[in-house]
């Protein structure tokens, strides 16, 4: 061994050296040898600081010593190699980011309120833009108040938007549209209408491949603007139901890593699809949690990533949602605020229904162990599960002022007013979450299915500036602000104050 063979020849010639010095007096033998040992432990101290120090061990030793020294290696060479994948993700475009949002009519805010682009505003704008091609995911197409057999004025926003479609049809822009099967709207004709101008249209049976419904909600334009929030593509979405996205400019590297994400869905759109193990390469994406891009919104350095569900429509690379939005509430220091149509620490489509702690574990944890604020704000309208309000009420139950525990809970109430005409109407649809680290906008509700069988999509933003002379509030802020209108405004409501609230399914769940 090195080891070993280190040692054998100095001893070696240490003995013949004593045997030369057997005849001489015995008081100069020791004082060479005394000469001799001063200079070897000065030798043996240069090697200290220069070199390892050499021992002898033994065979199984020095493999446990040699794996050590080989897995630091490794560990150098795998950062040296994410160092320069690192680089690779940085992005050179200068992208625009905005937030949006619907709000329904009849639901007014006081003045001097936070507002952000109309939802409507926004998808006109994508539209006018569009010069080539437009990829749209989206769990179900109704523009059109016909499709509903409803005869409404605000239906008209959907209809403009339909002709729209028609119009870049007919000027060569290519439409690409995934949608889902099964879909709540069975009747619409919109779909059948935008295939007859040219349209290309797959409808994505995610009823057979995950037993569950392709839920997300984007649109790329161009390859390089993005859509992304939980508007469905009808009418309600525009002006009765409220919702909450983001619309990115200029972005090519994030429109063209969300593309793949669409090209999982399109390349199962055949009748007998499988859904691959593994994806084939060209799916993967390097762009993740781990990895996140590095990018310049609106002129300030942020990073972004895009997480996906169910696990199966992960390739390589890609993020599962429900990691992005455990891995928001773990990282949070001083606050979660969460903004969600539908919150059920278990299942809501399997039966019997499984118990699914882990978002509610999520938010108790870092509640009662690190002392983040938590406030949850969930809707209500007429068709909510009742039963939803005992979780909220178990999750509320830990809120302890004098331990610095904070945890609220409020119920987000959409007025209907002289709109009940109009079905499956007049709700809070939003989903999405602020902490003191970042923003997450995404597409599904709170439940297991949503993360488990059902297709969806998030977006994750970190944005950081220490420059007083940036004028824009950054990102996490400006979503703060519109979470803060919302919780503070007359339509969130505390829990023990739902009695007497028509809007809201809640008197099933306080019975006694």
């Amino acid at each position: 061994m090195i080891g070993k063979m280190t040692f054998k020849e100095p001893l070696k010639l240490n003995k013949a050296f004593y045997r030369k010095l057997r005849g001489k007096d015995h008081k100069d033998t020791g004082l060479i040898l005394g000469m001799i040992s001063l200079v070897g432990l000065v030798v043996m101290m240069v090697i200290h600081f220069i070199h390892p120090v050499t021992v002898v061990i033994s065979e199984d030793e020095e493999d446990t010593i040699v794996n050590s020294y080989q897995e630091d290696s490794d560990q150098e060479l795998v950062r040296d190699r994410m160092t320069k994948q690192q680089l690779v993700n940085i992005c050179n475009d200068a992208c625009i980011f905005e937030l949006v949002e619907s709000l329904p009519c009849d639901m007014p805010y006081g003045t001097n309120t936070t507002m952000v682009k109309p939802l409507n505003q926004a998808w006109t704008g994508l539209l006018n833009m569009a010069k080539e091609s437009i990829h749209v995911a989206s769990y179900f197409w109704s523009l059109t108040g016909e499709d509903i057999n409803v005869n409404d004025s605000s239906s008209v926003q959907g209809e403009d938007l339909l002709r729209k479609l028609e119009s870049l049809l007919a000027a060569n822009v290519s439409l690409y549209i995934a949608t889902s099967q099964p879909t709540l709207a069975r009747n619409s004709t919109d779909l059948q209408l935008l295939k007859e101008k040219g349209a290309h249209i797959k409808r994505i049976n995610f009823g057979r491949l995950t037993k569950g419904i392709l839920h997300t909600k984007f649109w790329i334009v161009d390859m390089k603007h993005i859509y992304l929030g939980s508007a469905n593509m009808d009418w309600r979405s525009l002006v009765q139901v409220k919702e909450v996205g983001t619309v990115i400019y200029n972005c090519s590297c994030l429109a063209k890593d969300l593309w793949k994400t669409f090209k999982t869905y399109w390349d199962v759109g055949h009748p007998n699809a499988t859904v691959p193990s593994p994806w084939p390469s060209n799916y993967s994406t390097e762009i993740n949690k781990q990895k996140p891009l590095e990018v310049q919104f609106n002129g300030t350095t942020s990073t972004a990533y895009f997480s996906a569900s169910p696990p199966v429509f992960c390739p390589e690379g890609r993020t599962h949602d429900l990691t992005a939005i455990l891995g928001a509430i773990y990282d949070a220091k001083v606050f979660v605020y969460v903004s969600v149509m539908d919150y059920f620490p278990t299942s809501r489509f399997r039966h019997p229904a499984r118990y699914w702690p882990a978002i509610d574990n999520a938010l108790r944890t870092v509640a009662f162990s690190h002392n983040v604020r938590i406030q949850l704000l969930v809707s209500c309208w007429v068709h909510t599960d009742p039963s939803m309000f005992h979780y909220l009420e178990s999750l509320h139950a830990l809120n302890d002022p004098h331990a610095n525990i904070t945890v609220e809970v409020k119920i987000f109430i959409v007025p209907v007013g002289n709109h009940s005409n109009i079905p499956f109407a007049r709700v809070g649809h939003h989903k999405y979450m602020v902490t003191d680290k970042v923003a997450y906008i995404g597409t599904s509700n709170w439940s297991e299915d949503y993360f488990h069988t059902t297709a969806g999509v998030g977006l994750v933003i970190k944005q950081s500036s220490t420059d007083p002379r940036k004028k824009n509030p950054l990102i996490q802020e400006q979503l703060k602000s519109l979470f803060e209108r919302d919780w503070n405004s007359k339509y969130s409501i505390n829990m023990e104050d739902l009695h007497g609230q028509k809007d809201c399914a809640w008197e099933e769940a306080f019975k006694r």
